[in-house]
Order: structure tokens, then sequence, then C-alpha cells
């Protein structure tokens, strides 16, 4: 992570320059929630793999922050409605957004959030640029709803968890590198490489995430240890667990798994089945795989300093403590 963030350190400023300059309306409420979320500590993955994979595409221009910043909108959106649909209370080790404002605000801004970051595509002018932001939206939008269908249903399937990661963790993040190809005006080749590079790292940083909501530490993860469970979401560790248990073992968790109130002893015992399941293991493999095929991606591409960031990205990806 420190290799690419020394790379495009001016970079990133100028982004971060521009998510505040971009902010341009004279509704109060608007720019306090905003500047709230954008300044709680995100990580800007996506905004720096664009720059990254433009660069990697030879394109380095000053004007990529502007793009730079409508994904990271999009991102921001993302979260403040997720929030308010999850009732979170925590978002980057402090109180949500939703907790502070409420439930509409929250959804309003996220709404002004998606409208700024299609106005700043507009100016930007590159249709295709648009295209495949304006899908990745959808297809977000997809997989929250998939993921709202199947809350505390413990018999949802792998396939289905890993389309809900797909459509709402890793279909930005592969938009953001398809687009810094097709700004660099990459081969058809080379945009499906960086388009699959970000998919497959999308899908190695969900999964780890999933890992991280039961055992991070959570002053530095950001959030409640057990939050997804106790908001009835089947995710990795889990479902492989499930998938060795015994019938008696998948029938207690599944119960607990129902229950709208989750006591901190009945977290402990989830814990223990994890474990004993061998869930967090199986989880950190497959980040493992999935962010070495990522990096299997990038071979199409001649060695830079851009594509040494990229790769040490991915490693940073299933290594991370937050």
């Amino acid at each position: 992570m420190k290799k690419a963030l020394d790379l495009i350190r001016d970079n990133l400023a100028r982004v971060e320059n521009k998510i505040k300059k971009n902010l341009d309306s004279q509704v109060p409420l608007i720019h306090k929630i905003s500047d709230y979320l954008l300044a709680s500590g995100g990580k800007r993955i996506r905004p720096m793999l664009l720059i990254l994979c433009a660069g990697l595409a030879g394109y380095r221009d000053e004007n990529l922050s502007d793009l730079a910043s409508a994904v990271e909108y999009i991102h921001s959106a993302s979260l403040l409605h997720d929030d308010v649909v999850d009732g979170a209370v925590l978002r980057r080790g402090n109180a949500s957004a939703n907790s502070l404002w409420g439930n509409e605000a929250s959804v309003l801004v996220g709404d002004y959030l998606f409208a700024q970051s299609f106005s700043i595509l507009v100016q930007f002018g590159n249709k295709k640029i648009m295209d495949i932001l304006s899908q990745a939206t959808v297809i977000m939008a997809e997989g929250e709803v998939l993921q709202l269908a199947s809350v505390r249903n413990p018999i949802a399937d792998l396939n289905l968890y890993l389309e809900i990661v797909r459509s709402k963790t890793a279909a930005l993040i592969s938009a953001a590198c398809q687009c810094g190809g097709v700004v660099g005006e990459v081969t058809p080749e080379q945009e499906l490489a960086l388009k699959n590079f970000g998919l497959d790292l999308g899908m190695a940083f969900q999964f780890t995430d999933d890992v991280l909501d039961y055992v991070g530490e959570e002053d530095e993860f950001g959030k409640t240890r057990g939050t997804d469970f106790a908001e009835g979401k089947l995710t990795l560790p889990l479902i492989y667990a499930l998938g060795r248990a015994s019938g008696d073992e998948r029938s207690a968790m599944e119960e607990l798994f129902r229950r709208e109130t989750i006591q901190e002893e009945d977290f402990k015992i989830v814990l223990d089945f994890v474990e004993k399941g061998e869930g967090f293991r199986f989880a950190r493999d497959e980040a493992g795989k999935m962010a070495d095929q990522a990096k299997s991606h990038l071979d199409i591409f001649p060695d830079c300093e851009e594509k040494d960031a990229l790769l040490a990205l991915a490693d940073h990806v299933i290594h991370r403590r937050r």
C-alpha cells in the first residue's frame, strides 16, 4: 500500500481537493454530511486504482482527479445507503451519518452524491466511461437488493453470496480499473485484463472483510465485530463452516442466525463454530487465490512502477487489518 501511495501521492492530493471543490451545494446539511463521511478515514482505494491503471496505460494527466472524485462519490453514496439499510451505528470507527442526522438525510445526501458524480462524468465527456460507471451503479443497486432479500436466510447458497459480492463490492472496483485503461486507450485485451483485475481484487477485498468482521480489532477495523452476523448477512466464513457442520450443529446455528437480536454470548458461540469449522482459514485461502488471480491479469502489461504498485496493492488487500 505504501508503494502505491508514494507513487501517486500528488495525484491523490489533487483528488482530495476535487472531492471538496465539487461539493458545491448551497445546502448546509449536504456539506456537513458529505464532509463528515468523506473525511472519516476512507482509504480511497478506488481512485487509487483508477490512477494507477491509467498510469499503467501511460496516461498521467491531472484531469484524472475529476474522474477519480466521481468514482469516490459513487462509493460514498453507496455507503450512506448501506448504513441506512443495515441500521449501522458505526462507519470507519466513527458514528455513522444516519445515526447522527437520521435515515432521511442520509438517503437524500447519498442521492446527491450519486447525482453529482454523474454531473462530473458528463463534464468529463467520455461516453464509454459514463457507460461503464452507470452500469456498475446499476449492478451495485441490484446487489444491495439481492442481499436485502437474503437477510436472515441461513440456507442462502454460496453462488448467491458470490453474486452479491460481485455486485456490491467488486463491480465498482472493476469499473475503476477499466476506466483507467479506457482513458489510456489500451487495447481491448488490456482493457479486459484491467476489468478482470479489478473484479478479482474486489472479491479478495470482500473475502478479507468477511474475516475481519469476525476477528478484526474494532479500533483498527472501524466497526463492531460480528456486525454481519447480527444483521443477518451470511458471509463466506460462516457459509463454509455450515457446509461442514453436522445436522444438529447446523440447526442450532440457523436458529441463532434467525434471531433479531444477538447477545455477546451468542456471538462467542458463532465465533467458536466458525473457527472449528475452518471458515476463517477457508476465506483467507480464497482471498489469497483471488488476489493471485488478479495479479495474473497484469501479465499482459510491461513492467513499470505502476504495475509494481498494483501488485503490491493486491498483496495489501489480503493482509490488511482494516
